[in-house]
């Protein structure tokens, strides 16, 4: 597979780019500030942040920690966020051998 951006050669089930560091494939769709399900720490709110901002989750977590450090805003956002952000909503697992009609 190729990336789009800097057209160098990536593995075919990567999400980013090695060399760019942009999202590629079936990642790049979704663009909904909401709380994912894997890959949280309290609430998702990080999280969620990163992969609207197209951030590393972890430079998003430093970020907001040192905001509710030295200002005390970051404190009293995130249970904000944690509140008006949706969750990602819940895939219901497709029994074996069942087809899907519409």
């Amino acid at each position: 597979m190729y990336c789009n951006y800097c057209g160098k050669v990536i593995q075919d089930d990567a999400n980013h780019c090695a060399y760019c560091g942009t999202r590629v494939g079936g990642v790049m769709a979704r663009k909904k500030l909401i709380r994912p399900r894997v890959g949280r720490k309290i609430a998702g709110v990080c999280a969620g942040f990163a992969e609207y901002l197209d951030l590393d989750v972890t430079v998003v977590r430093l970020v907001w920690l040192l905001v509710g450090v030295m200002t005390g805003v970051g404190l009293l956002s995130y249970p904000i966020a944690w509140i008006v952000m949706p969750e990602e909503p819940e895939v219901a697992p497709q029994p074996v051998g069942q087809q899907v009609t519409s």
